[in-house]
């Protein structure tokens, strides 16, 4: 993570010292990647720099074929990003970069209506074989492709409105689910560790559709 944390120190410090002459503007966004915030910085007529973070966290619903579970994600990117505008009568712009990637979801399987588990065939009480908890991670550094509207140079003051279209590709997901307060015989804690990594694999399997992951942004900003 540090010499991640240092990669993009180097890429904020370029963009930064490209910039030093130029006029940095500052715009709120939202959207997929949570509430966030982007500084643009002028690098030439036809591209700008922005450094930006954005944050997310909400609980939602799933499943795998056996299990519920009760899902909070937690969205949090800090990003250096290219924009490229083809026209200079256009606020279209191609933009690509890389992101520090924090998403990563804490999840809680859900036992049924009868306080049942029912994995790989087989029914465990949860009062005997305790809480399944677990967690999916995605790779720290992630690379952004999109197109989006909106050049902060176009008004000397007022108001400005941008959007993004895009994917971060994150990777393949990584899951780990785990057991706590099994209080049944050996037998049945340990065949009930062994299908809960298989189940493991059902989640992982579930969770591969974030491989990708969308963003869609409108951004608000305001010149003095």
């Amino acid at each position: 993570m540090k010499k991640t944390l240092a990669a993009f120190g180097l890429i904020a410090g370029w963009m930064m010292a490209t910039g030093a002459q130029a006029d940095i503007g500052v715009a709120g966004n939202v959207g997929t990647t949570g509430v966030g915030v982007h500084a643009t910085i002028p690098l030439n007529p036809d591209m700008n720099a922005r450094l930006g973070s954005s944050y997310l966290g909400y609980s939602y619903s799933g499943n795998t074929r056996d299990l519920d579970y009760q899902l909070k994600l937690k969205a949090n990117t800090y990003e250096a990003l290219l924009d490229w505008y083809p026209s200079k009568d256009s606020s279209f712009r191609l933009t690509t970069g890389l992101a520090y990637n924090g998403n990563k979801i804490d999840v809680m399987a859900q036992p049924n209506a009868a306080g049942v588990y029912n994995i790989n065939g087989t029914a465990y009480s949860s009062a005997s074989v305790g809480q399944v908890n677990g967690k999916v991670s995605f790779n720290k550094v992630a690379p952004y492709l999109g197109i989006g509207w909106g050049r902060s140079s176009e008004k000397e003051k007022g108001w400005s409105f941008s959007t993004d279209i895009g994917l971060l590709f994150q990777g393949s997901a990584k899951t780990s689910l785990s057991n706590t307060g099994c209080a049944a015989t050996a037998t049945v804690c340990a065949q009930f560790a062994n299908d809960l990594a298989r189940e493991n694999e059902q989640l992982r399997h579930e969770v591969s559709r974030f491989k990708a992951y969308p963003v869609l942004r409108v951004g608000l900003s305001y010149r003095f």
